[in-house]
């Protein structure tokens, strides 16, 4: 890695680094965020670096067990001539999400920006020597999307990270770890997100799972999480730790997974709490470009996904892994204009909505606004539903996209809805009134 230009605007901020966080309030500013945010309820994750060349996953520098100065080498190829952050950013606006998400800084250590402190980056290190960042939230502020910024905090190259659980075998000599340097490199390059590339809806962290096994490291988030919310106090923070949320937090993630799931392993430690949540999944395997993985889900799983997580009081974050010529795969196009197409319609089921008060079942969800009430058919082999709503009285059952009445009885165990056929469609939504 190149050497470090030194550390000015740390040391500036010191002071501002004294208001820890574990009696952190947000501000109203802040708490505005994270309504609008939950009333976006679908993002889109970009996972996107010089990785991309070797067309195997974000990990590569780790699965292929490659050298730091080796892997290095491929920024000097980086030229991702066909990237357009307009056409992204329509692209994904198409697909009916309200915000992105893109990855800044990875675990390998390069940075997507123009920074300062590393030489490492994608305007010194590549022939193409443009910010994508840069374009990117330009490219978002011109059309109404909001712009979140995933960081890492684990750095496979850098020699004063300390080692962790990954990363073993790229040529570290593990001779210069320093947490304190890099501590301080890591807030200088957030000041720098923060402060140049206008308003950041959210801090996107990863990789605090790398020091586990080692119960005493202090990632000093305390001081991390104040500095980012002295320079955007409306900036939300959120951190992939797969563990229960900790104050200055203020939205909660849950990798692959539903809230309250398990199926991956990772939330061992996560319980569901009472912040703003979003989920993320990959459009298909992988999350950075991945030429050997065609798996992609169908537009009928991912708008699934999509109404589950609004079931459950969620955000949807799905993920693309952008090409090395800087063209987002073209079934990944395909899926964001279909589900598009579908959001066109049904949106309004969706946006603006909280999960509804009756818990997810088998045969689907149920998504809230007001007093209406979205009742999500996902799968049903009947044309009669049991809806277990004891509480609220039912003034109409309607077919949400035609609009066409439905039968119905309610009794002091709940509603009876006889539909006007056995849904085969994504999603049939009934619409009940209250």
């Amino acid at each position: 890695m190149k050497q470090l230009l030194p550390i000015v605007l740390f040391a500036a901020l010191c002071p501002l680094l004294s208001k820890a966080q574990p009696n952190y309030t947000p501000t109203a500013e802040n708490l505005r965020n994270r309504e609008e945010f939950q009333n976006d309820k679908f993002g889109i994750f970009i996972h996107w670096g010089i990785y991309s060349m070797l067309a195997d996953g974000e990990w590569a520098l780790q699965t292929k067990n490659l050298k730091q100065k080796n892997y290095e080498q491929l920024a000097s190829g980086f030229y991702p001539s066909k990237f357009n952050a307009d056409y992204w950013v329509a692209s994904i606006k198409a697909s009916g999400a309200k915000y992105i998400c893109i990855t800044s800084r990875h675990h390998d250590g390069f940075s997507m920006f123009d920074t300062k402190y590393s030489d490492y980056n994608i305007v010194k290190a590549t022939p193409f020597k443009r910010d994508i960042l840069k374009e990117l939230s330009d490219a978002c502020a011109k059309q109404g999307i909001r712009l979140h910024v995933y960081y890492s905090h684990l750095d496979w190259g850098r020699e004063d990270y300390p080692v962790g659980r990954t990363g073993h075998n790229t040529g570290r000599t593990g001779k210069s770890q320093n947490y304190d340097s890099y501590f301080k490199f890591m807030n200088n390059q957030l000041t720098e997100i923060l402060t140049n590339y206008g308003k950041i809806g959210a801090i996107w962290f990863d990789g605090k799972w790398d020091q586990d096994q080692n119960k005493n490291f202090d990632w000093r988030l305390d001081e991390q999480y104040a500095l980012i919310h002295s320079l955007q106090p409306a900036c939300m923070i959120g951190n992939n730790h797969h563990e229960a949320t900790i104050s200055g937090e203020d939205f909660q993630m849950f990798e692959k997974d539903l809230p309250g799931q398990n199926t991956t392993g990772f939330a061992d430690e996560q319980k569901v709490g009472a912040l703003p949540m979003e989920t993320c999944e990959t459009m298909n395997n992988s999350w950075g470009y991945n030429i050997n993985d065609n798996n992609f889900k169908s537009t009928k799983d991912i708008v699934q996904y999509l109404v589950k997580a609004a079931g459950n009081n969620a955000n949807f974050l799905l993920n693309v892994g952008p090409q090395p010529n800087g063209e987002i795969p073209a079934t990944s196009i395909q899926r964001l204009k279909e589900v598009g197409d579908w959001m066109h319609t049904y949106g309004e089921t969706v946006y603006g909505t909280r999960g509804g008060i009756v818990s997810p079942r088998v045969w689907g969800v149920t998504t809230q606004n007001g007093n209406r009430l979205f009742v999500h058919i996902l799968k049903l082999q009947d044309n009669v539903l049991f809806v277990p709503l004891k509480d609220k009285k039912v003034k109409k059952a309607t077919v949400f996209a035609t609009k066409v009445p439905l039968k119905f009885t309610q009794n002091q165990d709940g509603l009876v809805i006889t539909l006007d056929k056995v849904p085969d469609e994504i999603d049939y939504v009934v619409e009940l009134g209250m």
